[in-house]
């Protein structure tokens, strides 16, 4: 069983077991996090699409850890001027394991 999610903005393609980075919630580790947000709904050969989404069905997931992603160098350098700026970011994230799709 298959089930497509939206998640910080995001839409997320899952089965039971999957493990996946998705953008930082505001949960503590080894918490349990349902998405109520469930656009479609896959079981072999049955497909259940939701307008805009499937009612009823969640998606239940435990939080494995919270995070930051590799860091990003932006520099920023305009010839002749001797101005250069260095700026650096690391995108938080929480890594889900996805335990139960329900109907």
């Amino acid at each position: 069983m298959k089930a497509v999610i939206v998640t910080g903005g995001k839409q997320y393609t899952v089965a039971e077991g999957d493990v996946l980075f998705v953008e930082k919630l505001n949960v503590e580790a080894d918490a349990a996090v349902k998405f109520d947000k469930v656009l479609a709904v896959l079981d072999g050969e049955k497909t259940k699409n939701g307008a805009p989404v499937v009612e009823g069905a969640t998606v239940e997931a435990k939080v494995v850890k919270n995070g930051k992603g590799k860091k990003i160098d932006i520099i920023r350098y305009k010839a002749k001027k001797g101005e250069k700026r260095h700026i650096g970011h690391r995108q938080p994230y929480t890594k889900v394991e996805i335990t139960k799709i329900a109907l």
